[in-house]
């Protein structure tokens, strides 16, 4: 608003602030800036904003969870509470209370749903995006009772079904047991998540589903709940919100002043009908359970989300018809690839999200990595949609507008623009073609004048949520913008756009040599050839961004002496439990910055690229997710969401360039696989992946192992047929001629 640049609003904020005895905050926040560069932008509003959201409710778990801990809680707040366990966290000068050692769940769904209903490691089921909780409990006659919230001895796993997914949980107690299934089914007008359980106590006794003022993240307001008059619904806030599939034999509920409905669940008497001011209602609908018989309930919950009207198939199994599968003897690999894949299609309704909850909105870096894997997947027209809504992100002046302050998002959206006209071997879209003009032009105008500075022809400092640190010249900002030129100049030249093309080409040079001129003068100051975060930097964590001149933009050959060096650096001095640390911000092991790392390993021909591609799968869930960042001691999610989109990415993208990757002109076959399984006489099955689309053509590759494994392919190729090499960890690399489809491998 223009009055405000004329008010002294400065002053009687500070005025306001003294006189009250409080810190002068203009000071303090003058102060926090010196540590950054000089930006155009301290930190986007959007983040901030999402940040205040997670904090205030962080405030409110601060105001009830610790006063109470006689309720029923989730399961991050049994265990972070809990001075005995490893993830227990003081809180004695925290303001907030966060979920910071278990940030874990799962999601349900259908295709095309932008409804995910979450599941939290011992089956707490969050129906609505950021809502109200069901929970189940199995009470004994003999006193003893089962809350999976409490309890150790619990199994977890995400059950791929023929046309479906579900999160299934079991937990017992001594000789109680309860299983929670929760899925998503379609029907006619609407998507329904479903909670089917199973108790069974030998002396009998009570199943009870609670309804719960509380999510993963902590509380999550309830004021009303009633027990419909047919005794098989439960309406919240005066509106149906679930049904049981059978009467409620007993019911309870309770409000914050009386405690938990935990507390009370030998009542007698009953309540149909709960109220709370302050929005922790509780209640509980129990449903008896004789000796020694299983009891079944069935909960069906309307999540309200309409039909979505999409052109892509409605159904999982129509959904991956057709989508490049992995065949391989590693059980537990093959999981977390097909959980992986299943985990993209759900996570792209039509934009692509890197969550389910605490992520569940757009980022242009998110999406660029989401999409590649999309690709890779063969999910082509599902990526096809995901672009088609970039342009609409775009301002007048060309920047691709996610958040404010962040550089990267013009060079990620013209790199996967490029990507996908590659690999499908189609024209560049009509509706994409003045955008990509448009975003390489803002490029080359928001780079800084060279001026000598260190940050001189470099792009602006800016706030990295990469989290490398404060506001800086990232070098991540820049390998992007000189990738996306680069992409933006083939794309020109695909079309007939010569002079656009060389533009952008020229550009693109001057951008490369100036970044180049910048690695230079650091590799004298540091005295080694690793790249830093920025020229202002020593090396440290944040360096784990200018992996991405390695991978995935490829802007330097395979074994340029300043990635194997920084991966070096990074191995050697970031790593905690096989993975990557990031110190900054996360504090967490990453999942996919460890496989951005076994990527440039991968192109090196360095056989540990296997070693951390195994260390990523030993730190995923029982369900095969992994959150943002891991805890190093509890290896439950600290940071982000719980159900990283981005790690699902990067771990279908690591499979697919095991077995076929570009590098330049050249193809190269089965070059990441572990050597232990082409050398297994005994396997009963052909290791397989395909169809594998890549930028010259679509490629199904099998594999026979044994004392002289065999590689064989099929492939259609757009242009004619490619340089191939293979070239198998352990084993004699083969430079394929003309005209083979298969060659036999000699051990090394």
């Amino acid at each position: 608003m223009p009055w405000m640049k004329w008010l002294p609003w400065r002053f009687f904020v500070r005025k306001f602030a003294t006189s009250h005895g409080f810190l002068d905050p203009l000071s303090v926040m003058a102060r926090m800036q010196r540590f950054a560069q000089p930006s155009e932008v301290a930190e986007p509003i959007e983040l901030l904003r999402a940040g205040v959201i997670f904090h205030a409710r962080a405030l409110m778990n601060s105001k009830v969870i610790q006063h109470n801990l006689d309720w029923v809680w989730p399961y991050w707040v049994e265990r972070q509470f809990d001075p005995a366990d490893e993830s227990f966290i003081p809180r004695a000068f925290s303001i907030t209370h966060c979920n910071l050692s278990h940030r874990n769940w799962t999601a349900v769904g259908v295709p095309d749903c932008e409804e995910m209903p979450v599941v939290d490691p011992r089956g707490l089921l969050t129906p609505h995006y950021d809502g109200w909780s069901v929970d189940a409990w199995l009470m004994a006659d003999n006193g003893e009772a089962l809350v999976p919230a409490k309890v150790r001895d619990c199994e977890q796993q995400l059950d791929i079904r023929e046309d479906n997914i579900a999160v299934i949980t079991d937990c017992k107690l001594g000789e109680l047991r309860l299983r929670n299934t929760a899925l998503v089914e379609r029907e006619a007008s609407d998507s329904v998540c479903r909670l089917n359980l199973q108790g069974q106590s030998p002396s009998g006794g009570w199943l009870v589903v609670s309804l719960r003022p509380y999510n993963p993240e902590g509380v999550s307001f309830l004021h009303k709940v009633r027990l419909g008059d047919n005794r098989r619904q439960w309406l919240v806030e005066d509106k149906f919100a679930l049904e049981f599939d059978r009467a409620v034999e007993h019911h309870l509920a309770s409000d914050y002043r009386h405690g938990d409905v935990y507390l009370d669940l030998n009542n007698q008497g009953g309540r149909t009908h709960g109220e709370c001011e302050v929005g922790m209602a509780t209640a509980a609908a129990m449903f008896r359970v004789e000796p020694g018989q299983p009891l079944d309930i069935s909960v069906k919950i309307p999540l309200h989300s309409g039909r979505h009207e999409s052109q892509l198939p409605p159904s999982w199994q129509e959904n991956l018809k057709n989508h490049c599968q992995l065949q391989v003897p590693d059980r537990e690999l093959q999981f977390m690839y097909d959980a992986a894949i299943r985990t993209l299609i759900l996570h792209s309704p039509t934009d692509v999200y890197p969550g389910p909850y605490t992520y569940k909105r757009f980022w242009f870096r998110d999406a660029a990595f989401m999409i590649q894997s999309l690709l890779h997947a063969g999910l082509v027209e599902r990526a096809e949609r995901a672009l088609d809504q970039f342009p609409k992100r775009q301002k007048r002046d060309g920047f691709f507008h996610s958040q404010d302050g962040e550089w990267d998002s013009n060079g990620e959206a013209l790199w996967i623009f490029d990507l996908f006209c590659q690999l499908t071997n189609k024209p560049l879209k009509s509706a994409w073609h003045e955008p990509v003009l448009k975003g390489a032009r803002w490029i080359d105008k928001k780079r800084l004048q060279k001026d000598g500075s260190p940050c001189g022809g470099l792009l602006p400092a800016g706030f990295s949520a990469e989290h490398l640190g404060p506001n800086d010249c990232y070098y991540w900002d820049d390998f992007w913008g000189v990738a996306g030129q680069r992409a933006a100049a083939a794309m020109c030249d695909r079309d007939g756009l010569s002079a656009e093309g060389k533009e952008f080409s020229r550009q693109a040079d001057d951008f490369q040599q100036t970044i180049d001129d910048s690695l230079n003068a650091c590799a004298e100051r540091l005295g080694r050839p690793a790249m830093p975060a920025s020229p202002n930097r020593r090396l440290d964590a944040g360096a784990i961004g200018s992996i991405a001149a390695g991978y995935p933009l490829q802007l330097y050959p395979e074994k340029d002496p300043r990635l194997l060096d920084l991966a070096e650096f990074l191995m050697e001095k970031c790593f905690v439990s096989g993975g990557f640390f990031q110190d900054m911000i996360h504090s967490g092991i990453n999942a996919y910055l460890t496989l951005h790392i076994a990527q440039v390993l991968l192109r090196a021909g360095d056989p540990r690229c296997v070693e951390l591609m195994r260390n990523v799968a030993r730190l995923a869930s029982p369900t095969g997710q992994w959150p943002e960042a891991i805890h190093p001691h509890s290896f439950g999610g600290c940071m982000g969401d719980g159900q990283h989109a981005w790690a699902a990415a990067e771990w279908v993208a690591m499979q697919r360039n095991c077995f076929v990757r570009e590098e330049g002109d050249l193809l190269v076959l089965a070059s990441g696989l572990p050597p232990e399984w082409l050398a297994d006489s005994a396997a009963e099955k052909p290791i397989r992946f395909g169809p594998a689309l890549t930028r010259f053509g679509v490629i199904t590759l099998e594999i026979q192992p044994g004392s002289t494994p065999r590689v064989s392919w099929k492939a259609d190729w757009y242009h004619g047929e490619p340089l191939m090499h293979v070239r198998a960890l352990g084993y004699a690399p083969v430079e394929v001629q003309h005209g083979q489809q298969s060659v036999e491998l000699t051990a090394q």
